[in-house]
């Protein structure tokens, strides 16, 4: 899977948060992030990882989003 595809997927859980459809954004959440930590694991290139790196950040930020959660420092 690369980004273009991950992006769209991304989509999907913000459309999802505004649709306050909070168990599917979660679940499909849940799906994107198990797929980037695959990619994580095969990525070779520095943009690679800088560009997964921005979609962990932007996954943790729909998490606390979609669960309602203070984020705390260190986690």
């Amino acid at each position: 899977m690369k980004f273009e595809d991950l992006k769209v997927r991304v989509q999907e859980i913000i459309d999802l948060i505004a649709a306050k459809q909070e168990r599917e954004a979660n679940n499909k959440l849940l799906e994107v992030s198990d797929d980037l930590d695959e990619m994580l694991d095969h990525a070779e290139e520095d943009e690679d990882l800088r560009e997964i790196s921005r979609y962990q950040v932007l996954l943790n930020q729909l998490h606390v989003k979609i669960n309602g959660e203070e984020q705390v420092d260190g986690e």
